[in-house]
C-alpha cells in the first residue's frame, strides 16, 4: 500500500540543515519549506477558498481539530464529505491535536500564555489539575473555558464557549481527525506552559510519548484513514535540551509519517532546540514546526531544518493594523551563511499613513501590495470598513507565504536568500 504522506528531499543547503523538499500527499504536494496558512474553524477568517489559491498562493491549510470538535462538530464535516469538502479547500490540509487549545483554552485562559518563554522559568500557575479520577461537578462545568485536568489516560475540559463538559484521550482525539479527513493528523500531546517547571515539563512529556503510541494504535486501527491520512507525532520537552534530546529519539522510533515539534521555547534557544531535535528525527520525513511563524523565527526554523510552518500571526494583526512589508535591506544570519531579506511591521492605523499614497508594500508582489495604497487601507481601518482587515489579511499570508518561499528557492540555487 503507498503512504498517503511521503517525503521527498530535493536538495541539502552545505553548512546548515536546511533543506527543500515536496511532500506528497493525495490532494496535492506540498513544495518545502512552506508556510501552512491557519484555518482555525475551518475558515481562514474573513477569506474565501479562492482567496486563498488566487491571492496568497499558500499550499496547505490547518484546520484545529478543538475548534471544530465544538462547532460545527466532526460527524457534521465527515457527512459533508470531509474538510475539503465542507470548507470548500482544493489542496492539502493538515489537523493538530487539540492539544494546545485544551490547555490555551483551559488552565491558561486568561494568563497570555504563548509559545515563548520570557525571561527566567518561574513557578506555574498554570499548569493543568492532575487527578487520578475525573468526576462531574457542576461548578466545574459552570466554570466554563477554564478547566483543564489531565490524567494518565487523557484530559478533561470545559468548553470555552458554553462551559460544557469534555473528555480527549488519544484515540479520541485520533477518532475526530479521522472524521475531518485533513490529509496530515498529529498524535495527541500535552503542551505545557514555558514556564512550567522542569519536573513537570518531562513528566508532560513521557506522558505524551505513552499518548502517541495510543495515537498510532488508534490510527491504525482505521483502515481507511491509513490508506488516506498520515500520522504526525510531536516532539516535546519545553526549554529544556535534555529533554528535547530524548523525545526526538522516543518519537524517532514511532511509526511516524513526520514529525511535529512543539511546546514551548525561548527565542534565545530555538535555534539550538531545533538543532538538536532535527539532527535526531529521520532525515527522510517532514518536520513541522507548530504554531511559530514570524519571519525571524522561520529563518531559524528552516536554517534548522525545519519543512513547514504555521502560525495565527498573519491574520490576527493584520485584523488590527498591523502589516508585513520588506525594508529593501537584508540581513545575516548569525552562522553568517547567508543573507536573507529584512522585513519589519507598520501599523497601517498611524496618522502618517492618511495620506501616504504609496503602495502598501512596493518591494511586494502581492496582488493587495501592487494594488492598494497605505492611504486607502488607512482609510478603510480609520472608518472600520470591513475591507480594511480582508485586504490586511490577505497581504500578511501572501507576505509570509512567499518570504517562506524565497528561502526554498535560495536552498535550490544555493544562493544567498534574496
Amino acid at each position: 500500500m503507498d503512504l498517503p504522506v511521503r517525503f521527498e528531499v530535493i536538495k541539502h543547503q552545505s553548512g546548515t540543515l536546511a533543506r527543500a523538499g515536496v511532500i506528497h500527499t493525495i490532494h496535492g504536494d506540498i513544495e518545502t519549506p512552506a508556510f501552512v496558512v491557519v484555518g482555525t474553524k475551518g475558515s481562514v477568517k474573513s477569506l474565501m477558498s479562492e482567496d486563498l489559491t488566487q491571492y496568497v498562493g499558500n499550499q496547505v491549510t490547518l484546520a484545529n481539530t478543538y475548534h471544530l470538535f465544538l462547532q460545527p462538530g466532526h460527524k457534521i464535516i465527515k457527512d459533508a464529505g470531509g474538510i475539503h469538502s465542507f470548507a470548500n479547500w482544493n489542496m492539502p490540509t493538515m489537523t493538530d491535536s487539540g492539544g494546545f487549545q485544551v490547555f490555551s483554552l483551559g488552565a491558561a485562559f486568561g494568563k497570555g500564555v504563548t509559545k515563548f518563554a520570557k525571561g527566567d522559568v518561574e513557578s506555574d500557575t498554570s499548569v493543568p489539575v492532575k487527578s487520578e479520577l475525573n468526576l462531574y461537578s457542576k461548578k466545574q462545568a459552570e466554570d466554563h473555558g477554564k478547566l483543564c485536568i489531565v490524567d494518565e489516560d487523557g484530559v478533561t475540559f470545559t468548553s470555552h464557549i458554553d462551559g460544557s463538559m469534555h473528555r480527549f484521550t488519544a484515540e479520541r482525539s485520533i477518532e475526530i481527525q479521522h472524521a475531518i479527513g485533513a490529509d496530515i493528523i498529529v498524535a495527541f500531546d500535552e503542551c505545557t506552559s514555558p514556564t512550567a517547571p522542569y519536573e513537570y515539563q518531562k513528566e508532560a512529556m513521557e506522558r505524551t510519548h505513552r499518548w502517541a503510541k495510543r495515537s498510532v494504535l488508534a490510527h491504525k486501527r482505521n483502515f481507511e484513514a491509513l490508506r488516506t491520512q498520515g500520522l504526525y507525532g510531536v516532539v516535546q520537552g519545553g526549554r529544556y535540551m535534555d529533554l528535547r534530546e530524548e523525545s526526538a529519539k522516543a518519537l524517532s522510533a514511532m511509526d511516524f509519517d513526520g514529525f511535529g515539534i512543539g511546546g514551548s521555547f525561548s527565542k534565545e534557544d530555538l535555534g539550538e532546540s531545533l538543532k538538536i531535535v532535527n539532527g535526531i528525527l529521520p532525515g527522510d520525513k517532514p518536520r513541522h514546526l507548530l504554531g511559530i511563524g514570524e519571519p525571524e523565527d522561520i529563518v531559524q526554523g528552516v536554517l534548522q531544518g525545519c519543512d513547514t510552518f504555521d502560525c495565527v500571526a498573519p491574520t490576527r494583526i493584520g485584523r488590527t493594523g498591523s502589516i508585513y512589508v520588506y525594508t529593501g535591506l537584508t540581513k545575516e544570519t548569525p552562522c553568517g551563511t547567508f543573507m536573507y531579506p529584512e522585513t519589519k511591521k507598520i501599523n497601517i492605523r498611524n496618522e502618517k499613513f492618511t495620506t501616504d499614497y504609496s503602495l502598501l508594500d512596493s518591494l511586494s508582489d502581492g496582488y493587495v501590495a501592487q494594488h492598494y495604497t497605505k492611504a486607502y487601507v488607512a482609510h478603510l481601518f480609520r472608518a472600520g470598513e470591513i475591507l480594511g482587515p480582508h485586504l490586511a489579511s490577505i497581504h500578511n499570508l501572501h507576505f509570509i507565504v512567499n518570504f517562506t518561499k524565497k528561502l526554498r528557492e535560495s536552498i535550490l540555487v544555493n544562493s544567498t536568500f534574496t
